[in-house]
């Protein structure tokens, strides 16, 4: 979006258009351009409000009924913090009994807006005008929030009265190339990290596929997964890291209309708990993804009373159903009862599948070069029943698993 296109959707009859459009509907897009067209509404701004549309529905799975008084861009939204995990931040500021944030990096300001929301004050900037001018837009309800376009960097924080600072810095290059060097993020990862010296918490987003080595040792790194996909890691410092230095992963489901929750965290046995490895047992469970990117496959091993299939493999196997999570915590990983347990043989898997009629597969896979979609090919399935397999190593060899989901 540029400066026109905003200065149109942001002027009363803009406005007011985008706010009358019915619910997106991709099928009805085309339709509607028409009709505007026909009613003599601006070209440049019946697009701009079309685009705004869709990208307000596609925000709902994020924002949920914020999104439809929001303006976004799509690579803003694509970046955006989850409603969900937004508030999970901000409980975090509010436990370390921070009372002004600097979100430097606000993007389109979810961040900001559940700062806000939860009390906080908080001074927002992006480095990008547009962004920052829609930031504004998405936080005209919040008195607490001020936006300002700028680099975060270049505040001066003990001057602005911040006592605690948040970044989310951009990962991808205006194309949408990902860039993996953290010192080519923006701000830079050090950079932003180093502001600690001068307020001591400081959290930062990054992406989930951070690896361990180099992470700072004064920090708690986190993991996050939201109904079953990793969506962040975040960098805690100081106060916002009571529990100490370390790595955790926090798992967020949806549940009866709210959001239920655990924490995964090593005990005093430190991080290099020593998983035992065994036989393939009558259940198999896949932990969390976010426990997983979290190297705390063996503490979830050990919770669930379980072993691991084979040392280099995150599935635990248990012989009796691990016990159920208490209500009102998410569960720590899927379970499934093992059915059959044979050494990875193309023909006779296609002979097991063919002699129970299977003609739908739901397909596993982890530490095994194997596709699913070609492996599917390869079977020729045929029939009305349908099977679930875990293409895996146990014991260093080549398996399949023959498993069926646990709880219906």
């Amino acid at each position: 979006m540029d400066v026109a296109s905003l200065s149109k959707l942001l002027s009363p009859e803009g406005w007011t258009l985008l706010n009358d459009l019915p619910p997106y509907e991709e099928s009805q897009a085309m339709a509607l351009a028409t009709r505007m067209r026909a009613e003599g509404v601006d070209p440049d701004l019946a697009a701009a409000a079309l685009t705004q549309s869709r990208l307000r529905a596609r925000a709902r799975a994020k924002l949920g009924p914020f999104a439809d008084g929001m303006l976004f861009t799509p690579d803003g939204l694509e970046q955006a913090t989850r409603l969900t995990v937004a508030a999970v931040h901000a409980r975090r500021y509010l436990a370390a009994e921070v009372h002004k944030v600097a979100d430097l990096t606000c993007g389109l300001g979810a961040d900001a807006l559940a700062f806000a929301g939860v009390g906080l004050q908080v001074l927002a900037t992006d480095v990008d005008e547009v962004t920052a001018a829609l930031a504004t837009v998405n936080l005209r309800a919040f008195p607490e929030a001020e936006v300002r376009h700028g680099d975060g960097l270049a505040l001066d924080l003990v001057a602005e009265g911040v006592d605690g600072v948040y970044a989310d810095p951009a990962r991808r290059t205006r194309g949408g190339k990902r860039v993996f060097d953290p010192s080519a993020w923006a701000p830079p990862l050090d950079a932003v990290w180093g502001l600690r010296d001068e307020v001591p918490a400081v959290g930062i987003k990054v992406g989930p596929g951070i690896g361990h080595q180099g992470l700072p040792e004064d920090a708690e790194t986190q993991w996050v997964s939201v109904d079953g996909d990793v969506v962040e890691a975040g960098l805690w410092f100081g106060p916002l890291a009571p529990d100490g230095p370390g790595r955790s992963a926090l798992i967020l489901r949806t549940e009866d209309g709210g959001t239920v929750s655990r924490l995964v965290r090593p005990g005093a046995e430190g991080v290099d708990l020593a998983p035992d490895v065994g036989a393939v047992g009558s259940y198999l469970y896949e932990p969390d993804g976010a426990v997983v990117r979290a190297g705390l496959v063996a503490h979830a091993a050990a919770e669930l009373d379980g072993r691991l299939v084979d040392r280099t493999i995150a599935y635990v196997t248990t012989d009796a159903p691990a016990a159920a999570p208490p209500p009102g915590t998410a569960p720590l990983a899927t379970g499934y009862r093992v059915l059959d347990v044979m050494p990875f043989n193309l023909k006779r898997l296609k002979a097991y599948l063919r002699e129970r009629g299977v003609g739908r597969l739901t397909v596993k896979k982890r530490g095994t070069a194997v596709t699913p979609e070609q492996l599917r090919a390869q079977l020729s399935l045929r029939g009305d029943a349908e099977a679930t397999l875990v293409l895996t190593r146990v014991a260093g060899r080549q398996h399949v698993l023959v498993v069926e989901p646990l709880g219906g």
